[in-house]
């Protein structure tokens, strides 16, 4: 792979069109019409119909932990497509199946945005296992990202437990974006989806951001355990993506383990999937994990990416729609027992991603089986080239503040062009 231009080493011109797609998100977004209002209950419903799944008796206390869930083979259930309206009475693997695609997932950096000191925020994110965090009917339930049940317990969100659901309706509910840090047993909330009862689907970063702040501390979730609070809930500190808020974000010292840095742009909508509109970005120096590791916690000799087999023999990314890696004949496939929406390991040879015009073209893969049945997605094709790009030209932090400086010099010569 060519070494990046020196005058503008922050640009990924290779193989990124991430600023097209966000351009194109934030478009979509405005025009966007959907009852967000209705998405946000019938996650709530699904979310807590889920609690009773488990093949485990709930405790009376509300604790329940569900670690080796695993998630149905995708071919043993027929891939749909349903309507909101439709998934508050699914139940079983198929609710599980359908309530795994509503987290909104960051794609990763692999070029600096457009508008980077101006258009987003910067945090340090935390370490541990992203859910989404759900208080109905007095109780609150957590959720991993495949949809296993992760915890059941009382806490002071709205509704939330029995002892604070007294004077409020059923439609009161609460629906948090989390991830939980193991080592101090605290969900630190990252996105706010529904406050209750109120969808903040389709509003602004800047908005769910200033309300989950002060919203979540007037509920008395922050506050240290207690029997009708079994864990605490923390926000993060969101700053600014301006020279000094990034280089705070990257040093500064916070109360977990950090595993990355997280873009949010501020005029963002929640939606759910991948979008370009988050972003996360990781270096040896704030995470423990820049680059994949096996099931034992070592890198591999050779990058490994995991890919959707499709009813053509095509491999495809998660991305919607999918972006394609290589094609599988009938013979393999049937030598291998492998199935269409079954999710299958390969190893890239050395070098070998192969790009033209920009886009993908072919690469080079050796087939290593099947990952962990709890897996639920295969690879995006932004996790993949940021995988690629820290193996052989990593984007750094000196790149991302070098953007930062160039925007500012660039509207710092428009403003004086503009007084001349």
């Amino acid at each position: 792979m060519a070494p990046p231009d020196p005058r503008r080493p922050f640009k990924r011109p290779a193989f990124s069109d991430q600023q097209k797609r966000r351009d194109i998100s934030l478009q979509r977004q405005a025009q966007n019409r959907r009852d967000a209002q209705h998405q946000a209950r019938c996650l709530a419903l699904t979310t807590m119909s889920l609690q009773n799944d488990s093949a485990a008796t709930p405790d009376p206390q509300y604790e329940h932990s569900d670690p080796d869930f695993e998630i149905e083979p995708e071919a043993a259930v027929k891939d749909r497509d349903f309507d909101v309206r439709e998934a508050a009475s699914l139940r079983g693997r198929e609710a599980r199946r359908w309530f795994a695609k509503q987290l909104m997932l960051p794609e990763w950096m692999i070029d600096v945005p457009d508008r980077l000191n101006s258009d987003w925020y910067v945090c340090a994110r935390p370490a541990g296992k992203r859910c989404f965090v759900v208080s109905s009917n007095g109780v609150t339930v957590s959720r991993l990202r495949n949809g296993g049940l992760l915890h059941r317990f009382p806490s002071a969100l709205p509704n939330g437990a029995r002892s604070n659901n007294s004077n409020r309706s059923g439609q009161s509910y609460c629906i948090l974006d989390c991830i939980f840090h193991e080592a101090d047993q605290t969900y630190y909330v990252i996105d706010m989806v529904c406050w209750a009862g109120m969808s903040m689907y389709e509003c602004t970063t800047e908005f769910r951001f200033f309300w989950l702040n002060s919203k979540l501390a007037e509920s008395g979730a922050c506050t240290d355990p207690s029997p009708n609070h079994k864990y605490r809930f923390r926000t993060l500190v969101v700053y600014n993506c301006d020279q000094e808020g990034l280089k705070a974000a990257y040093t500064g010292p916070v109360s977990y383990l950090k595993d990355g840095l997280l873009f949010y742009n501020k005029h963002a909508h929640y939606e759910s999937g991948n979008t370009p509109l988050v972003l996360v970005w990781k270096d040896e120096n704030c995470s423990q994990y820049v680059l994949d590791t096996d099931s034992k916690g070592h890198i591999p000799d050779q990058q490994q990416v995991v890919l959707e087999l499709l009813d053509d023999g095509r491999l495809a990314t998660l991305d919607d729609p999918p972006v394609i890696f290589g094609c599988l004949d009938s013979d393999f496939i049937q030598k291998t027992g492998s199935q269409t929406g079954e999710l299958l390991r390969f190893s890239i040879n050395e070098g070998a991603l192969y790009f033209k015009d920009g886009q993908l073209e072919r690469a080079d893969l050796n087939y290593l089986g099947k990952p962990n049945r709890a897996r639920a997605f295969a690879d995006s094709y932004s996790k993949v080239m940021f995988q690629y790009a820290a193996r052989h030209s990593p984007l750094r932090i000196e790149h991302l503040l070098a953007s930062i400086e160039s925007s500012n010099h660039q509207e710092t010569s428009t403003d004086a062009d503009m007084l001349g």
